[in-house]
């Protein structure tokens, strides 16, 4: 009985927390209808300004404050005149000249000015100076979803909360709609070919290849582009044919791990067969089957060198980890060439996805390591059962 109210409390739970997201989301497009900001930064050239219940001006708030009475109220006033004047600079530059997302920024760096959060200017920073709404004065909410933990997810413009007019725009609306056409007339995106191209041309004048290069050549798409559109920038070189030291280092390491599995099994399958056990391996999921009882998975854990000095070894369950009653995890040395100690891990105690460890190992997994694999031979040891007329079976 207890089992069925607490499965029934779970969802009301569940269902009290979707009925109050309604209501909070309800509640803030009403308050972004009437011209208050709902939370994030100010922006740049912009500051956030606190408003009690009559809408009378507190003062201004800081990176970090928040208002402290549920009555008061936020909305964006104009920051300071230099900040503004620059705002403006980057849509004539856009505009007058044709400049683009990074050039615009390289401007900015070297004339040393910030971002409101005090970091070097981007092409995305530049991106959302020049295309956001509250730089006219419109509150825009809703651009965006991420609700009760599910998939973040870009909303379509006719579903945005608006309120045109809310604060007092830093840009005439003439400079923002017009900048709205030149960056619409540009190439919104290069087909696989084009980027890939651009990346060859690129390798062969530079001779190696990286994000920083990357971002740094005026020319260029940013890594970005290349990290949306094949994945990560590790797969675009693959497909240029390029491959880094790094990646060197990684394709040995991952031959001699694949070497180094099999002689594992076989070393097991002798160690086994010497005390009197059986074993059978299946050869499409290398799982063990010894003595026709007891399961094993075998799982080879890599070291991970940090930066700090610190060593990390991410044991990953096989798949079938479900269908074996026990996996056997190698840990190897820091160079990734020896064992260096073992974990005998029971199905029952074995998390969804995989065990992390460091150079010491927590008191929860050190009841199953081992320094070498007596105990797990041992447990696959046939003993004979004397009979009472002093026979042996």
């Amino acid at each position: 009985m207890s089992t069925i109210v607490k499965g029934v409390k779970r969802a009301m739970a569940g269902e009290y927390s979707r009925e109050l997201s309604v209501k909070v989301f309800t509640g803030q497009c009403r308050l972004i209808e009437l011209g208050f900001r709902q939370g994030g930064t100010a922006g740049f050239g912009l500051r956030r300004v606190l408003l009690d219940e009559r809408g009378i001006i507190k003062g201004e708030l800081k990176r970090g404050e928040h208002k402290s009475l549920q009555t008061d109220r936020v909305i964006l006033m104009p920051g300071p005149g230099e900040e503004v004047a620059w705002v403006n600079k980057m849509y004539r530059w856009l505009i007058e000249e044709d400049s683009s997302f990074r050039e615009i920024a390289d401007r900015l760096n070297e004339a040393g000015v910030a971002t409101d959060l005090d970091r070097p200017w981007t092409s995305g920073t530049v991106r959302t100076v020049l295309t956001n709404e509250k730089y006219i004065g419109n509150n825009v909410y809703n651009r965006s979803s991420f609700k009760l933990k599910k998939l973040h997810v870009d909303n379509p413009p006719d579903i945005w909360i608006r309120k045109e007019g809310a604060f007092e725009g830093i840009v005439p609306l003439e400079f923002f709609l017009t900048a709205q056409e030149v960056i619409t007339a540009r190439p919104a995106r290069l087909s696989d070919e084009e980027l890939l191209d651009h990346l060859k041309r690129f390798y062969a004048d530079a001779g190696q290849l990286s994000g920083v290069l990357i971002d740094q050549a005026p020319d260029m798409p940013s890594p970005s582009v290349f990290r949306n559109q094949f994945g990560s920038l590790a797969r675009a070189y693959e497909m240029i044919g390029y491959r880094s030291d790094r990646d060197q280092e990684r394709i040995a390491l991952n031959k001699r791990l694949r070497a180094m599995h099999p002689e594992i099994i076989a070393r097991t399958e002798a160690a086994i067969a010497s005390v009197g056990g059986t074993v059978v391996r299946d050869p499409k999921t290398d799982l063990l089957t010894i003595n026709d009882e007891m399961v094993i998975s075998l799982v080879l854990a890599r070291c991970q060198p940090q930066a700090d000095g610190r060593l990390r070894w991410r044991i990953r369950f096989d798949p079938m980890r479900y269908q074996a009653d026990v996996t056997l995890a190698v840990r190897l040395d820091p160079e990734n060439r020896e064992e260096l100690d073992y974990y005998l891990l029971p199905w029952i105690d074995l998390p969804r996805q995989e065990i992390r460890l460091c150079n010491r190992s927590s008191i929860a997994f050190e009841a199953f390591r081992f320094e070498d694999l007596g105990f797990f031979y041992g447990m696959a040891e046939r003993v004979g059962i004397r009979r009472k007329w002093g026979q042996t079976e």
